[in-house]
């Protein structure tokens, strides 16, 4: 199947809008950091829009359009001055996720081009061989199985049909994430010598912000906090703040990607929540054990 030609330009009467590229914003694909981007963005005036399989839920500053970007898209879209693209792969498909797929018919459906189109991605763009040194964004991705071409293979299609800009996260976590907090708890064997990257769902969301609304932003970027470390570092963190034994390991040998946060802190400057240690604290110290189980 042929794939639609990228959406049309803005026209003139958008182009009267120049001087905020996030006057409207449609979030396509909006779970738990949609949300919150959608309410900073209305807080700060804007007018924003949500494509979702369910709407019932979104808070009333952010305007719900009930679509599964997953069939034909049966509903109008309207024309926004920005987007931010969320995939989140179907449980059925989540090893070889279609994630171009959607990315044509959003092309399709939309009346015009957004002139700002940001690109939610994952660092699992990088698979294989851990390597010796922390990959940049000017680093060329070598995916080794379905789930990380799949990834890679939106963001060129993202680029191709919208010019987007690519925000790569790494192990996102803040309230309402605590998994790796459970596993603790309930001591659970874990990949104690997996290296590891992570970002704070705020930090995540005050970066969309900036990306949506700043004149010329960073074409790629790893959202990532700018301390890296190995899972078992992490877990027994965690254990020590819950007061329980520290987690056994279930493989042995040193796995996984170093992805710098350099550009991200340039980006950003100081993020709210700058290492693992403060994030978790405070998602501890908000509950009780009890909470983790």
């Amino acid at each position: 199947m042929t794939a639609p030609p990228p959406a049309a330009e803005p026209s003139d009467e958008r182009e009267q809008c120049m001087h905020d590229p996030g006057a409207s914003v449609l979030l396509f694909g909006c779970g738990k950091v949609g949300v919150r981007l959608g309410e900073a963005l209305a807080a700060s005036g804007r007018r924003v829009f949500a494509v979702r399989r369910r709407v019932e839920a979104l808070p009333a500053s952010i305007t719900g359009i009930a679509l599964d970007y997953r069939r034909p898209f049966s509903t109008a879209l309207p024309a926004v001055d920005a987007m931010v693209v969320t995939l989140t792969p179907d449980p059925a498909e989540r090893e070889s996720p279609d994630l171009t797929g959607p990315l044509h018919r959003l092309a399709a459906a939309l009346p015009v081009r957004p002139r700002r189109v940001v690109l939610v991605s994952s660092t699992g763009v990088f698979t294989g061989d851990p390597g010796t040194r922390a990959l940049t964004e000017d680093d060329a991705p070598r995916p080794v199985n379905a789930r990380s071409r799949a990834l890679l293979d939106s963001e060129a299609e993202a680029r191709r049909l919208f010019d987007a800009v690519v925000v790569r996260p790494a192990g996102i976590y803040g309230p309402g994430r605590e998994h790796l907090i459970r596993q603790v708890e309930r001591g659970a064997a874990m990949d104690r010598e997996r290296r590891t990257n992570r970002i704070h769902e705020t930090d995540l969301v005050r970066a969309l912000h900036a990306l949506v609304l700043t004149p010329e932003p960073p074409r790629t970027l790893h959202a990532v906090d700018g301390h890296p470390a190995l899972l078992g570092e992490v877990a027994d963190h965690i254990a020590r703040r819950l007061g329980v034994p520290a987690p056994e390991a279930s493989t042995a040998g040193l796995r996984g990607h170093v992805v710098s946060g350099e550009r991200f802190a340039s980006f950003m400057g100081t993020l709210a929540y700058p290492d693992y240690r403060s994030g978790y604290d405070e998602i501890i110290a908000g509950g009780d054990a009890a909470r983790w189980r």
